[in-house]
């Protein structure tokens, strides 16, 4: 068997060993031929690759350098190192001699690993087989994940797998790159040492001559900081919403057991004078203090339903439908599966949003009924709220910020929401929240 320094020196190459500190171990016969001189260490080799850049240049890519002659004089030559052990093997080629042999070769080659080059220096990459091996990782792959390249190579991503994404999460990601198509979207994973982190990925298959995949290559930019920033919003968000809704909850109560009670007081006050002998002011003051008793309980009513609270969700939908069909003339088609009460903030955001999608197709769709369905699924709880009004542009922001206040309801729930509509096609308000009783 051939010793490591027989099977360098066999090389057609020219190679240098290097050590940590820089000294040279060895060097075959074509480096001392384009060197052509007698080294000890790197800076007697190169006129511009010190010690300290060897350290922390990226490893296998191919570098622009010039090599020291004894005569004083230089020659372009292009370097790759690459790392084993405790020490650092570099190769070089004579880019003059070279150029003239293969022209054509060498300028695409280098742009090549100049790409390359740049991509590592930005991006965390790697390259998995077609089952999904990981078969290359960059540095940045390692500093992120805190693993070295020898505990990732030959296994899969599930080593990375933070348990966030569902089953079929990953199921669509394969069925996508697997019939050779670009994937792109963000993936939180986890650190050897149990930390998480957000990267947004794009996947892109590289494909046999038969159009399969043979090997992917996976180029991620982190975005924790950015999850980070945006969950604070949705918290901060959340914590509003919920200040917002105790504050109705306060505000109805006091209308409804404080001024309303009052209100009611002073009408009895005023049926009583009545009964002892009406005068045109008793009775136009007895038909203005309840008129401002009705208000009162509308507006209580608009701020936070006592049904809710008391008798639940769709209790509370089947009033909202009807005092909206006495206020507006406009009918709700409601149905529901639903049989048991569900936890206080999704009652709230289904409602809440219920009343929005209704309030808007009042408003804005010119519309005389709105189907509204909620249905008890397995797992989960769905709405839809649809109507055959006018539909709208959701870029208009008149409309956006009702829309963005529903999305968020239903965030604050658990849930998701989506609002599709186009001018002239109607609106649908769909969302989904987990099922937590």
């Amino acid at each position: 068997m051939k010793s490591p320094i027989t099977s360098f020196a066999s090389i057609q190459e020219g190679l240098f060993l290097f050590d940590k500190t820089g000294e040279v171990l060895f060097a075959n016969e074509q480096a001392w031929q384009m060197a052509r001189s007698s080294v000890t260490d790197i800076e007697d080799v190169f006129l511009d690759f010190s010690q300290e850049e060897l350290e922390k240049c990226e490893k296998n890519v191919l570098l622009d350098k010039h090599l020291l002659l004894a005569d004083g004089q230089t020659i372009p030559v292009l370097v790759v190192v690459y790392e084993k052990d405790d020490m650092y093997i570099v190769t070089l080629s004579n880019i003059r001699e070279r150029s003239r042999i293969a022209p054509d070769f060498y300028q695409p080659l280098k742009e090549l690993l100049d790409i390359k080059y740049a991509l590592d220096e930005s991006s965390i990459v790697a390259v998995t087989d077609q089952r999904g091996r990981i078969k290359y990782v960059n540095r940045k792959f390692c500093e992120v994940s805190k693993y070295e390249p020898g505990e990732l190579i030959g296994k899969d991503h599930r080593v990375l797998n933070s348990g966030t994404h569902s089953k079929e999460f990953f199921k669509q990601l394969w069925k996508t790159i697997g019939t050779g198509n670009v994937w792109r979207g963000e993936i939180c994973n986890r650190t050897k040492d149990g930390g998480f982190y957000w990267v947004e990925t794009t996947i892109v298959p590289f494909l046999k001559e038969d159009g399969k995949p043979y090997q992917y290559l996976a180029i991620r930019n982190e975005i924790t900081a950015r999850k980070q920033f945006e969950q604070e919003l949705k918290e901060m968000a959340t914590r509003i919403l919920s200040v917002q809704e105790e504050e109705k909850r306060r505000l109805s109560r006091e209308l409804h057991d404080g001024i309303g009670q009052n209100l009611y007081s002073l009408l009895i006050g005023l049926q009583r004078l009545q009964q002892e002998g009406t005068t045109p002011l008793v009775d136009s003051m007895e038909e203005e203090v309840s008129s401002i008793i009705q208000k009162v309980r509308d507006i209580s009513w608009e701020l936070r339903p006592s049904t809710l609270d008391e008798l639940g969700l769709i209790p509370a939908i089947r009033s909202f439908v009807n005092r909206h069909r006495e206020a507006y003339g406009m009918e709700a088609n409601f149905r529901t599966t639903l049989t048991t009460r569900l936890d206080p903030e999704t009652e709230t955001a289904i409602y809440r949003i219920v009343q929005e999608s209704m309030t808007n197709a009042r408003k804005y769709a010119g519309v005389e009924e709105v189907k509204v369905e909620i249905e008890e699924n397995l797992d989960y709880i769905s709405l839809v709220v649809r109507d055959e009004g006018e539909g709208f542009d959701k870029r208009r922001t008149e409309r956006g910020v009702g829309t963005f206040s529903m999305q968020e309801r239903a965030r604050s729930a658990g849930g998701e929401l989506t609002v599709y509509s186009r001018p002239g096609e109607g609106t649908t308000v769909k969302a989904t929240f987990p099922k937590n009783m």
